[in-house]
């Protein structure tokens, strides 16, 4: 069951370019990532489109665009409030006219020098990228896609499974690429597998947010209970895949530090889960304390983001999500 473990471009290649951008998958392809992830959610006439999450405001210049500045709204969405442009607000038409920006410019100015130039992609656009840089590689590149805020977008008549199965009958590479589908939600995943089945190149992946946190589909279900060996037998009954974030495999104490793992890996494996983790970056301020180095917190250190991974790839989990996949590749090399 358990093959060599995978490198998931978190975004795309995002510690170098803008998230979720043609750039940012190019890049990730070619640093050998075996999977990209697209974040999808949806326009207002109803386009999967690529952002992380449907607010804008952080991730495209929509704000200097004058003829969108009414649009700039408050909405509740899955329980918390929410100020900015929402893509479901949008076309794809007015969408196109918007250009992305780096999220995180202060800690990465290289991606921040591309703000404007790149524009938001459709899910069509990916999977046909993704498809020819896998045939002119000769290699099998993965899509990873993320079904963010189904019960939001399912609430106001706008439900992303219909549309990602559509998906799947337009582009017959779907049906034999690799696939893993994933969520923070079940409702939607379970969804999936009723309408999918079990193809063999599709898996389906049950992300798991912090232990105090709930699903928006189940508020009474916390991922706590979701990570018991219980909670883990009842993921297997729909999912292939279980997502913790790092921490939950090996956590930290009061000084950052790493402490002993816990019995995640081992249970999932137990209940016939793979295990892929999320999310490792590069820059200091991201990493446990006891890879940093004395650079300071918004400097990239590749050689202490690899001994990082490689701290987690030795508990036995079966990928992880990283923003850059070549420093990926290289913890995985030996």
């Amino acid at each position: 069951m358990h093959g060599a473990p995978l490198v998931f471009a978190h975004r795309g290649a995002s510690a170098w370019r803008p998230e979720h951008t043609l750039p940012a998958y190019a890049r990730a392809i070619r640093d050998g990532a075996d999977y990209i992830e697209p974040d999808l959610v949806m326009t207002r006439d109803g386009v999967l489109v690529a952002r992380h999450e449907n607010d804008i405001a952080d991730t495209t210049d929509v704000a200097r665009h004058p003829r969108f500045a009414d649009r700039r709204t408050t909405k509740t969405i899955d329980g918390m409030p929410h100020t900015g442009w929402f893509t479901e607000d949008f076309t794809l038409d007015e969408l196109k006219t918007l250009r992305a920006i780096e999220r995180l410019g202060h800690v990465r100015p290289e991606s921040r020098s591309y703000d404007g130039l790149f524009p938001i992609l459709t899910w069509d656009e990916i999977v046909d990228f993704t498809a020819a840089e896998s045939a002119r590689l000769h290699r099998p590149i993965g899509l990873v896609p993320e079904l963010k805020h189904s019960t939001y977008f399912a609430g106001i008549g706008l439900p992303l499974e219909d549309a990602f199965i559509a998906s799947i009958a337009r582009h017959p590479w779907l049906r034999t690429a690799p696939l893993e589908v994933q969520s923070f939600e079940a409702a939607n995943l379970r969804y999936l597998r009723d309408r999918l089945g079990r193809p063999a190149n599709l898996r389906l992946m049950q992300l798991i947010g912090d232990a105090d946190a709930r699903p928006a589909d189940d508020p009474a279900l916390s991922y706590a209970a979701m990570t018991t060996p219980a909670g883990l037998a009842d993921i297997a009954r729909y999912a292939d895949v279980v997502a913790p974030s790092a921490r939950a495999v090996i956590p930290t104490g009061p000084d950052d530090r790493l402490l002993a793992p816990t019995s995640l890996v081992a249970d999932a494996h137990a209940a016939g889960l793979l295990v892929r983790v999320w999310t490792f970056r590069p820059e200091n301020r991201f990493l446990a304390a006891d890879f940093r180095d004395d650079a300071g917190p918004d400097a990239r250190n590749p050689a202490g983001s690899i001994a990082e991974m490689r701290a987690w790839l030795a508990t036995g989990i079966d990928g992880f999500f990283t923003d850059d996949p070549a420093l990926g590749k290289a913890a995985l090399a030996t």
